[in-house]
């Protein structure tokens, strides 16, 4: 569901706590998710996300933010232009409806004092960003032509008309409730999930304004299988996942947006991953097909050693026949007409021996092929469960190999010299996670002493996971089974199978591909991978 008037009111009111702020850096996360930092003078510097996909749309202040692109939009450049040091004097709420403007004020080139409306409409798939002066537009997120809206033209230039509301109820001052219609209906702010929750309530006993009050003062996020809402949802009869306001609309819809970044902003990997491996797909088989018709070379040399020993007996002809040395069996032979019998004899002699070599390098091909077809399945596997930073990663290692061409980089953006592992540090132990190949080749052979222990999933692609500690206790090995099993495609199976053994037994395989060892020898665990205890671990104790 989408957020609603009467949520987006309790939002407002939590914003407007930090006013009056400063704009700071504005940036894009992705085509429709825009960074603004926040300078406030009580609560330090925050990050306002403002979220205008059409199926996840929402404004929230984020802790954590997984990735900035490098590239910003037009829009994000006029808002920089325009809008970059404005003082955020309030967040106002349009007659409550799922519309939240922000009233700026900055100084422009000339040092006037010039005042802007930023209007974010949290409204489906007409969710938009509109920066407004003096009621005209000056740009927005999304533009609409004539041709698609006659209704609301919204370009540069173009006069700004707020979205049509029919005639409601203010919800504050509300003396009777009809029941026997939504609330929707008759009351602004309502969307019919909330309609249904103070139906049911006011049914059961409860009175509308304490509802009310409960909603609009709460600071709570209740997110259910399929809804979500500031206020708990009892006619849903189900148990919900409970966070604050700001962390909850952060996590709501975390799976889904990342991989909708990693979309926007390394969808060339996950077609080159999918083009190579498609490619080594059709090829295994023709290779195949060669080794079997080429396993016949031999015949070539019989053909050769006929044609020399009956070469004075026979008459050139287009196909002769002779009995076999082994089997008296007659011996169909193919003469090209164009040579005498020595040349077609020594030509047969050539394709021998050609053959002969070739299947020794079909062989080489066939176990390369088949490498390849693993390892662009494994990135394929790494791409479902990665963050865009790990995502980068896998760029980096396929520029590496040749197999993409890099791409110009922003000089002013610092690189990291280290891969982003999962690092937990806990009471008695660290434990170390690497997601893709960089990242495990770096835990593995980087970060690991003799003594640690290593652990990965047995018969699929997985982690490389380590553990450092002095003493390894039960709950340790079965922690860091967890974490091997869940980040690999065994993630929603039971029972899964991980081999963990010391580092010293760990061998790097001469001219593999990263990331690519062997055991010498190892123990084998069998572990049922619990999501929600995991990443309620990871959020306790990682090192960010």
């Amino acid at each position: 569901m989408a957020i609603d008037g009467l949520f987006l009111y309790n939002i407002q009111q939590k914003l407007n706590a930090y006013t009056p702020c400063k704009i700071g850096k504005i940036q894009n996360i992705s085509d429709e998710e825009i960074l603004i930092h926040l300078h406030t003078r009580n609560e330090g510097n925050q990050k306002l996300v403002v979220n205008v996909h059409s199926n996840t749309n929402r404004v929230y202040i984020a802790n954590f933010i997984p990735g900035i692109q490098p590239e910003p939009s037009n829009f994000v450049m006029v808002l920089r232009k325009l809008c970059s040091q404005a003082i955020v004097e309030s967040f106002e709420q349009v007659g409550y409806d799922r519309i939240l403007c922000l009233h700026l004020s900055c100084r422009n080139e000339f040092q006037d004092l010039v005042k802007y409306n930023l209007y974010i409409e949290l409204m489906g798939k007409y969710a938009n960003m509109i920066l407004v002066k003096d009621g005209i537009i000056q740009d927005a997120l999304k533009r609409i032509p004539v041709y698609e809206n006659a209704k609301r033209f919204i370009h540069p230039g173009a006069k700004y008309i707020a979205p049509a509301q029919p005639e409601k109820k203010n919800p504050f001052e509300i003396q009777n409730v009809d029941l026997d219609q939504s609330l929707v209906k008759q009351i602004y702010g309502f969307s019919p999930l909330l309609s249904n929750e103070f139906i049911y309530r006011i049914q059961s006993g409860e009175n509308y304004n304490e509802i009310l009050n409960e909603l609009v003062s709460s600071n709570t996020l209740y997110i259910y299988q399929k809804d979500f809402h500031c206020i708990e949802l009892k006619h849903l009869n189900e148990i919900p996942k409970i966070y604050t306001i700001m962390e909850g609309l952060n996590h709501l819809y975390e799976e889904d947006e990342q991989k909708k970044r990693i979309k926007e902003q390394y969808g060339d990997i996950i077609r080159t991953v999918d083009k190579e491996k498609t490619k080594q797909i059709k090829k295994l088989p023709k290779l195949e097909q060669a080794l079997e018709d080429g396993k016949d070379y031999k015949k070539y040399q019989e053909y050769g050693d006929l044609i020399f020993a009956y070469m004075y007996q026979i008459n050139k002809e287009k196909t002769i026949v002779l009995p076999s040395f082994e089997t008296n069996e007659d011996v169909k032979i193919p003469i090209d007409m164009r040579f005498d019998l020595k040349t077609n004899a020594n030509k047969y002699y050539q394709k021998y021996h050609k053959m002969k070599r070739s299947l020794v390098i079909l062989e080489e091909q066939i176990e390369q092929c088949k490498e390849d077809i693993e390892y662009y399945t494994q990135l394929e596997e790494q791409l479902q469960h990665c963050t865009v930073f790990d995502a980068g990663e896998i760029r980096e290692e396929l520029i590496k190999q040749h197999v993409l061409m890099p791409k110009k980089e922003n000089k002013r953006k610092k690189k990291s010299n280290k891969p982003n592992v999962l690092h937990l540090v806990l009471e008695d132990c660290e434990i170390y996670v690497g997601k893709n190949n960089i990242q495990n080749n770096y835990v593995t052979h980087h970060v690991s002493r003799k003594n640690d222990l290593w652990f990965h999933v047995k018969d699929y692609h997985g982690s490389h996971v380590l553990l450092k500690s002095d003493h390894f206790t039960e709950f340790q090995i079965r922690l860091c089974a967890q974490l091997a099993a869940y980040y690999s495609k065994g993630k929603d199976s039971s029972s899964v199978p991980v081999d963990y053994c010391l580092i010293s037994q760990i061998k790097k395989v001469p001219g593999s591909k990263i990331g690519f060892v062997t055991m010498k020898s190892n123990k084998t665990i069998y572990i049922d991978p619990d999501e929600s205890k995991l990443l309620e671990i990871i959020k306790q104790y990682q090192v960010k």
